[in-house]
């Protein structure tokens, strides 16, 4: 089984990616990484690097191409991503869903627990993480609609959705684990059929 992970900025939902592939024993891929990688290496922030991908395919390519292949050629693994359920269809499809500005609020206190050091060193205020969010939302819509025709906020792409707005990290991560299991064990009993 392959379970894509996607979500809003601030859900959760890579702390969870990683909980489900520590108690599954299972690789956990992450294309945000990736993406980050590749905007360092070009001397761009997420930001600009997003911004230069609404009109250049090319800055999605690389991140896509690796995600269909994984999807082609291995199994038991998390992979994390807004496109992953779309590049990766057979896999089991999860979405952590989360208000705007309860997200945007998480990180925050996640960037002042780092001593605000990060990636566009101009996120200092609540409001700049607030205002970074809606442009990271905005650019995703605009990119994944343009290239591929999808949108991946639309909740009806995935198989379990779940709003952590009033849960914490650990409710969440037995919901997602709950589903995940029943959804194993299911496959487990076809394979024996």
């Amino acid at each position: 089984m392959i379970i894509s992970i996607s979500g809003f900025h601030g859900s959760g939902k890579s702390t969870i990616a990683e909980m489900l592939a520590k108690k599954l024993n299972w690789p956990r891929y992450y294309m945000g990484g990736l993406r980050r990688e590749a905007a360092l290496k070009k001397g761009m922030t997420l930001a600009e690097y997003n911004k230069l991908g609404e009109t250049d395919p090319s800055t999605d390519l690389a991140v896509d191409n690796y995600q269909k292949e994984l999807g082609q050629t291995k199994n038991n693994f998390i992979i994390e991503g807004r496109t992953s359920w779309h590049f990766i269809p057979h896999s089991l499809k999860i979405y952590i869903n989360v208000d705007h500005k309860i997200g945007a609020e998480r990180i925050f206190k996640s960037l002042q627990k780092k001593n605000n050091r990060n990636e566009d060193n101009n996120l200092n205020t609540l409001e700049d993480v607030i205002k970074s969010v809606e442009e990271r939302y905005k650019s995703d819509k605009l990119r994944y609609k343009k290239y591929f025709n999808i949108d991946v906020y639309d909740l009806k792409n995935y198989d379990f959705v779940i709003n952590t707005d009033t849960l914490n990290i650990n409710q969440v991560f037995e919901k997602v684990y709950s589903f995940i299991k029943k959804e194993l064990e299911r496959e487990a009993l076809t394979k024996n059929k």
